[in-house]
């Protein structure tokens, strides 16, 4: 786990800000009040095994303990680097900032969907991310290709985020 250099950090804010605006100010000056210190840390984003997390100080620091073979996350992964070298979010974090669930991003579908259908969209560990309307039939999704749209976004957790300057 180490600190994103200057390019890494550039190709994430750009990115990011593509989806949440001028709120990404409001990311990475957000005060975190986890761990023990009474004086609020910063949150901050770390490079592990290709993954983009974002994280606290503190998290940070107790990480530190945990050699890097044994350590599976820190924080709130947003994201990975390619092969290729370029940055992309992760599939949750697609549909978090209120873009369309596309095939290579589905890893489970219920049996039976009809298009129209109204479908609740959970990550991988069973949490409710929002919900949608089915774009696609379930045999259908079977022969698109991995870019086609399955189900269209109709809102989401992330919504607050994104919105934070009209609520």
């Amino acid at each position: 786990m180490r600190p994103l250099d200057e390019k890494e950090t550039t190709a994430v804010f750009e990115k990011l800000f593509k989806f949440v605006g001028n709120n990404l100010k409001n990311i990475v000056d957000n005060p975190s009040h986890e761990g023990p210190d009474s004086i609020p840390g910063r949150y901050c984003f770390r490079l592990h095994k290709n993954k983009i997390y974002y994280t606290s100080d503190s998290i940070v620091k107790r990480a530190t303990n945990i050699s890097r073979s044994n350590l599976v996350s820190v924080g709130t992964c947003i994201g990975k680097y390619t092969h290729g070298g370029s940055f992309h979010l992760t599939s949750e974090m697609s549909f978090l900032y209120g873009n369309h669930v596309l095939k290579s991003a589905i890893g489970r579908i219920t049996e039976n969907i009809a298009p129209g259908d109204g479908v609740v969209v959970f990550s991988m560990s069973d949490v409710p991310l929002g919900f949608g309307i089915a774009a696609k039939s379930t045999q259908d999704c079977r022969k698109l290709d991995p870019n086609a749209i399955v189900v269209l976004h109709q809102g989401d957790l992330g919504e607050y985020l994104r919105m934070e300057d009209e609520l």
